[in-house]
């Protein structure tokens, strides 16, 4: 049995609370990555944005089981949260492949009631887990009641994204390689 799925799906998924301050980390990195997408990919036409390029933006909120679906349902799978990086407030922080596995699996890092691991855990025990996966943290300076985050992580957002732009197009061109491979 295979531990990987194959059907060129990228999840781009934010996780988080936006009602504290920069536990919405997750959540405000996504939005500005889904709001970027017209200008990094011009061929999105509105009627199918924000699914071309096979690209799939969910708000996970805080995280629940029924997420898993959606996880084993992609090849590839960037994950944005808040992140305890134990450095500065606003580092930014991209764990790849086995990277984010290690990584998630130190410590309880998360202080959702479902943990990405446990999600992770799911996909790996159904024979489902992506392909290609990242975890893009961001180091938090305050969790305190409040919809909008610290200027320390509003201005690590833009590199937040940009590491997820360059792995959607390292991961789409591996996906197009393998296509031409095929034929």
């Amino acid at each position: 049995m295979s531990n990987v799925v194959n059907n060129s799906e990228t999840l781009i998924l934010g996780i988080g609370n936006t009602l504290l301050t920069d536990e919405g980390a997750g959540i405000h990195a996504l939005n500005h990555l889904q709001s970027a997408c017209s200008d990094i990919w011009p061929d999105m036409r509105p009627d199918t944005h924000p699914d071309t390029p096979n690209l799939n933006f969910i708000d996970g909120g805080t995280l629940s089981f029924t997420l898993a679906v959606w996880i084993e349902d992609c090849t590839d799978l960037i994950v944005f949260d808040a992140t305890e990086l134990s450095l500065p407030a606003g580092t930014v922080s991209t764990f790849v492949g086995t990277e984010m596995d290690n990584f998630l699996g130190t410590t309880k890092r998360s202080a959702h009631e479902v943990g990405l691991i446990d999600l992770m855990d799911i996909a790996r025990l159904t024979g489902h887990l992506p392909e290609r996966r990242a975890l893009i943290g961001i180091q938090p300076d305050k969790m305190t009641w409040g919809m909008e985050p610290t200027a320390a992580v509003q201005n690590a957002l833009d590199e937040a994204v940009a590491e997820a732009v360059k792995l959607i197009k390292q991961w789409q061109k591996v996906n197009i390689d393998q296509e031409v491979s095929a034929a």
